[in-house]
């Protein structure tokens, strides 16, 4: 008998619109011979399922359940493409969690650490991963635009703390310039990452559970015409993206060998990118997404089809890692 699958999109962030488009690309590449698929749509008005008609018909929030033409549904599996909040974050997987459906996404804790980027470089600047300088602000404090440039110097980026797709992010050339970016950040999140500049090659790694081992996949250079990995430069063209990275062969395997174990480190499952920077030839740790963009454009993808894997075998592996955590954890 086939699973039920809700292929979970949107949330409640400025990432929603992103996030449908990564929902719809696995939702027309999940094996329909293997499962019945579901759009699963968690928006902060209501949540709802859309079948292929256009109809839209309520989800249940008390057992996540759909009934559709007077069949009650209930899903065997959420595979979670929420960016943002709820699904990045940590809430819609600990809701899920009592619930006992599995879901492909890190679980509710490793999601909020690696969601909240002040948490996670804390966590594995205690391993000895390289990381940037940097210097945390709350909205509400005091801050002295000097001390900041003597901590990490200039220029410096300002970033929104828990956000992702680059919103509530800038790079600052200019002292006077420090408290305007920060005033632009809290329009995303009451706490905010300032990060010394990091010069050298930007690079991508993803890492996938897949055939019972964690595996990192190609790396991908990315190359921004604007003066940073913006949103214009993520979504709307002003990058080159090159897979594989134009790097040595050392270098790709030292942050390959990085990427895993951050992915180690920190209990992660599922489909994973974390990104980094070769300052001074060695790779510092900039970030890592938990639930990466899934369009046929976005990164992770280019990288499996690099690596020899396609979007119907990357997406339905991910279900399949879901379901046998949930059976060990049944066990």
């Amino acid at each position: 008998m086939k699973k039920n699958i809700a292929v979970a999109m949107g949330g409640y962030s400025s990432e929603a619109e992103i996030s449908l488009k990564s929902g719809e690309v696995v939702y027309q590449h999940l094996s329909k011979t293997n499962y019945r698929v579901f759009r699963a749509s968690i928006m902060k008005t209501h949540w709802f399922v859309t079948t292929d008609d256009g109809k839209t018909y309520p989800i249940n929030k008390s057992d996540f359940s759909v009934e559709i033409n007077n069949e009650l549904i209930h899903f065997d599996c959420v595979f979670n493409t929420i960016h943002g909040t709820p699904g990045e974050d940590g809430l819609f997987q600990a809701y899920l969690e009592t619930m006992g459906i599995p879901q492909t996404a890190s679980n509710y804790y490793q999601a909020a650490l690696t969601f909240n980027k002040r948490d996670c470089i804390s966590v594995l600047k205690a391993y000895g991963i390289k990381t940037a300088k940097n210097y945390f602000v709350n909205k509400g404090d005091k801050v002295d635009p000097k001390k900041v440039v003597e901590t990490v110097g200039l220029p410096c980026f300002v970033k929104a703390n828990r956000a992702g797709s680059s919103y509530g992010i800038s790079k600052v050339k200019h002292e006077e310039d420090i408290l305007s970016a920060l005033e632009h950040s809290f329009k995303e999140d009451h706490e905010v990452i300032i990060e010394s500049f990091l010069d050298g090659t930007e690079v991508s790694v993803g890492v996938i559970n897949i055939d019972g081992e964690i595996k990192a996949l190609p790396v991908t250079e990315i190359v921004s015409e604007n003066e940073f990995f913006d949103f214009e430069a993520k979504y709307l063209g002003k990058s080159q993206e090159i897979t594989p990275a134009r790097i040595s062969e050392k270098q790709q395997q030292k942050v390959q060998n990085i990427a895993e174990n951050i992915f180690k480190l920190l209990k992660l499952k599922g489909l994973t990118r974390s990104e980094f920077i070769f300052h001074n030839g060695e790779p510092h740790f900039v970030e890592c997404n938990a639930c990466p963009g899934l369009t046929e454009a976005s990164i992770l993808p280019q990288q499996a089809k690099v690596g020899g894997i396609s979007l119907e075998e990357l997406f339905g592996n991910a279900v399949e890692v879901a379901l046998d955590k949930q059976t060990d954890l049944n066990l």
